[in-house]
């Protein structure tokens, strides 16, 4: 059967959901397996009502990506009509995966981005033993102009400033505390060579160009605090889970614990704002750990809200 009939009439049902619960929300695209396997649920009169791409991932040695989740994990892009034909297609993943060897090893994972506001398929999703372990939040541009912080906010002997080259041991370092920090609500690991990733990562994007959209909080000299984003021209791998573009990501993003709550964080954003403002960037993605306390209420004060939402069930062949 081709791609074209199994997934007529489903695309314009789930386009129809998806602008429903989420105006952000991108049409949905559907594309080859990539594990080969087609995963489709059919109604009785033979129309499609749910259809899923499996992806199976392994992390290269060296990696960052490694940091932020399991060495395999297996992606589930999941189209559905409605909650019933969701859960018949997660069943449906659960066979396919337990016949690939591997899928109970301590390090695996099987993940499914979900719509955040569709929340008909939250039921489904924890039923079949998915944690909501991760959010991609959005932040559209400014209705109106961002508020400029009041004259010295931080107290003195504080600045935030461009990072630079010269910057990358204090980059990494930071960087590897988010990793620490984040590694305590499920999804992030710290690996031997994490450091070796954040050093990489920040050589040849973070830190290069002659105007890196990367940010230092320094006290008294000392970093304590770090925003780092990547354009839109590096976002390209996230950009197709929102509608609207250019889209830029911002990647990392930490204050030390013992300056949070002063401002600083606030005041990295805004710089950081300021600067997607005036080239035009229409949307602003990030992740966030959901069970991390203190990441929603301070993402949602600096104008982000929930977009995605990535359930997780670890090892892969938990999936009930």
């Amino acid at each position: 059967m081709s791609d074209t009939a199994v997934h007529d009439g489903l695309s314009a049902r789930v386009s129809e959901r998806w602008r429903a619960a989420d105006p952000l929300l991108p049409a949905p695209g559907f594309s080859a397996p990539d594990c080969g396997v087609q995963l489709v649920v059919t109604r009785p009169d033979g129309s499609t009502a749910a259809a899923g791409r499996c992806e199976h991932w392994a992390g290269e040695a060296g990696s960052l990506d490694l940091s932020w989740g399991a060495a395999r994990r297996f992606q589930f892009a999941a189209h559905a009509a409605d909650a019933a034909a969701l859960d018949q297609l997660l069943s449906r993943w659960r066979a396919h995966l337990a016949q690939v060897p591997g899928t109970a090893e301590d390090d695996t994972a099987a993940t499914i981005t979900w719509p955040s506001r569709d929340v008909d398929g939250i039921a489904v999703l924890l039923r079949h033993g998915f944690d909501p372990l991760e959010v991609i939040a959005a932040r559209t541009g400014p209705a109106r102009p961002t508020a400029v912080p009041e004259a010295d906010p931080l107290g003195a002997g504080l600045v935030v400033r461009r990072a630079g080259p010269a910057d990358i041991e204090a980059v990494v370092r930071l960087g590897l505390e988010i990793i620490r920090f984040d590694s305590r609500f499920g999804t992030v690991r710290e690996r031997p060579d994490s450091a070796d990733g954040l050093r990489a990562e920040a050589a040849a994007s973070l830190l290069a160009g002659p105007a890196p959209w990367t940010w230092l909080a320094e006290r008294d000299g000392e970093a304590v605090g770090l925003l780092a984003a990547q354009r839109p021209e590096s976002a390209g791998w996230i950009a197709p889970l929102v509608c609207r573009a250019p889209a830029a990501y911002l990647m990392l993003m930490f204050v030390a614990p013992g300056e949070r709550g002063t401002g600083i964080g606030a005041a990295l954003t805004w710089r950081f704002h300021q600067e997607v403002d005036a080239a035009g960037v229409a949307v602003t993605l990030l992740h966030y750990e959901q069970l991390n306390p203190l990441s929603a209420p301070f993402w949602n004060r600096q104008g982000y809200r929930p977009l995605w939402t990535t359930w997780e069930a670890a090892p892969a062949r938990l999936i009930s």
